[in-house]
C-alpha cells in the first residue's frame, strides 16, 4: 500500500467491487521453502472473505490452511510523464489501483469448494452474451470427480483491506486533466477515466 493517505479509499463496497470486477489475483504466504505466490479466480463472499483455489501440486496448497496470507489485486495502471505537467523538473512516475488483502486461510470442505466453483462460474458466464450459459451439471458426474479431486478450496477471512488507487491526487485538476488525456493516448484508458474520476 501506498503511504500517501491522499491515495487510499475506504469505501468497503467500492474495495469489493474492484474484486469482483477484475476477478483474479495473486496469494502470498510464507512456506518452509521461502516464499511463495499462486495466481487464482477471487470471489468475495459479501461478508468479509474472499474464496479461491489453488491446484493440489501448487506450492502453497499444503501449508495455507490456518495460515495468515496476503491476497493482491491489480487494477489498471500506466506511466506518467513529466512532460504532462507544467513543471517539467518532475520525474516519471507510475499511477495504478491496487488492493492488498491480509487474512487468515482456511481450507474449504468440499461441498464448500463446489458452491464456491458454482458461484464463481455463474458470475462470469453472466458476463458473456452470446452462446448458452455455462453450467457445472454439463461435466458428468465422473469427469468432474477427477478435476475436483486436482483443486482445493480456500476462504480467506480478511482481516486487512489495504488499498492504494494512486491517480494523480496531488496535482493540480488542470494537470491531472493533462494527465488522462496523455494516459489516453498511450492506449491507458481504464486508468486515465479513473483519474478523472477520483478525487475530482
Amino acid at each position: 500500500m501506498h503511504p500517501n493517505p491522499a491515495f487510499r479509499h475506504d469505501d468497503r463496497g467500492l474495495l469489493e467491487a474492484l474484486v469482483e470486477e477484475i476477478g483474479f489475483g495473486m496469494v502470498f504466504a510464507t512456506t518452509p521453502d521461502g516464499p511463495r505466490v499462486a495466481h487464482t479466480p477471487l470471489l468475495c463472499t459479501g461478508y468479509g472473505a474472499v474464496q479461491f483455489h489453488l491446484s493440489r501440486g501448487n506450492a502453497l496448497t499444503r501449508h495455507l490452511d490456518g495460515k495468515t496470507a496476503l491476497a493482491v489485486v491489480n487494477g489498471p495502471d500506466g506511466y506518467v510523464s513529466p512532460r504532462w505537467y507544467a513543471d517539467t523538473t518532475r520525474v516519471p512516475t507510475w499511477n495504478y489501483v491496487t488492493l492488498e488483502l491480509e487474512g487468515r486461510v482456511r481450507r474449504m470442505s468440499d461441498e464448500g469448494l463446489v458452491a464456491f466453483l458454482e458461484a464463481l462460474s455463474d458470475r462470469h458466464e453472466a458476463r458473456i452474451t452470446a452462446g448458452d450459459f455455462w453450467k457445472m451439471d454439463k461435466v458428468p458426474p465422473a469427469k468432474l470427480k477427477t478435476l475436483l479431486a486436482g483443486i482445493v478450496g480456500f476462504e480467506m477471512e480478511v482481516q486487512a483491506w489495504r488499498p492504494t488507487f494512486k491517480l494523480s491526487q496531488n496535482a493540480p485538476t488542470d494537470e491531472r486533466e493533462r494527465v488522462a488525456v496523455g494516459l489516453e493516448a498511450q492506449g491507458s484508458v481504464a486508468i486515465a477515466q479513473l483519474v478523472r474520476s477520483f478525487g475530482a
